[in-house]
């Protein structure tokens, strides 16, 4: 029997890639996401590549309904060997037009479908070993206006990895667990998620295939590392956060607005994911092909730490100072 990997949001965007990269690598993969028709179509394609694929419809905001998709999964695959944790959704607003609904279903799903991935996996892999792999954000560390949801919930991510890590430490226990750090990413987010802002969302350039986090995804599942900051705008976010955060906010307060809308209007009828699953034939990629990148320096930033954040702190000095001339501060 081949490894078998869990991945949960496999239905569109970067599960979906994920789960095409690990079963191009061999694993068998069991596929966890809402719809059941996407999730069929997503299993088909994988099943061609001579694996076997278990498309199980499952809200990840759900802990038993997660739970029963492990237990499901060891029934019909064999032990859970990684655990991928993509999962999420929010919603395109300011903090003064969210609802605590709003605010809620999208930490549940966010943040929370990430706990309960994260419980189901150590629960099983604690007495052999494992690995599991948490999908986080730039935007953990630096957080933008109108993504108020998204940014607190995968903050809240980072807080309960290295809480778990520390354990896993304590307990001297063969679990690996790694956290991704994500760029802008070309998904269906920016076409299905809740919007209030009557115009188009649209991720901030640099913009990457949702290939290129599968790939980093596949690395930091089957190497010994901590964590994978993704492309040089990860890194220029993080660091640049630590050195000048005030000076962020007010640039971001000027530019985050304008930099996430397009001048396309949201129509009537747009579609969002929010608290039901949204149907239709997506995948992994959104409306931005034509401007996102295929390829990234992750493998660079990951390799070569050292070399690479002493240049990354040279290029934050450097765009600190130019954003402070446009602030006249």
């Amino acid at each position: 029997m081949g490894k078998v990997v869990v991945v949960t949001g496999a239905g569109a965007g970067v599960g979906r890639a994920t789960a095409e990269k690990f079963a191009s690598e061999g694993y068998d993969v069991a596929l966890l996401s809402r719809d059941p028709e996407r999730l069929e179509r997503a299993a088909a394609e994988l099943r061609r590549h001579g694996v076997r694929a278990l498309p199980i419809p499952t809200d990840v905001a759900d802990a038993a309904a997660v739970e029963a998709a492990a237990d499901r999964t060891e029934r019909e695959l064999g032990p859970i060997d990684v655990w991928v944790n993509v999962a999420m959704a929010t919603v395109f607003a300011p903090v003064a037009k969210l609802t605590p609904e709003e605010v809620e279903r999208g930490t549940r799903v966010t943040y929370l479908g990430q706990v309960h991935g994260m419980m189901s996996a150590l629960k099983r892999m604690r007495s052999r070993s494992g690995t599991i792999v948490n999908v986080g954000s730039a935007l953990a560390y630096r957080s933008v206006p109108l993504q108020s949801v998204y940014c607190g919930a995968k903050a809240a991510i980072r807080g309960f990895t290295d809480s778990l890590r520390s354990e896993i430490i304590h307990d001297k226990i063969d679990v690996h667990l790694t956290m991704v750090d994500l760029p802008a990413v070309n998904t269906p987010q920016f076409d299905w998620a809740l919007n209030k802002m009557g115009k188009k969302a649209r991720p901030v350039a640099p913009i990457f295939e949702p290939e290129v986090p599968a790939l980093a995804i596949y690395f930091a599942a089957t190497h010994k590392r901590r964590d994978v900051w993704l492309g040089f705008s990860s890194v220029k976010a993080i660091l640049g956060n630590r050195v000048a955060p005030g000076l962020i906010d007010r640039y971001l307060a000027k530019a985050g607005y304008s930099g996430q809308l397009t001048d396309e209007p949201t129509p009537a009828n747009a579609p969002s994911n929010l608290f039901e699953a949204v149907p239709g034939d997506y995948d992994a990629h959104g409306r931005f092909d034509d401007s996102s990148r295929r390829r990234s320096i992750e493998f660079f930033t990951d390799r070569h730490r050292t070399g690479f954040l002493a240049a990354a702190a040279v290029a934050v000095g450097y765009l600190t100072h130019r954003a402070a001339k446009r602030l006249n501060v």
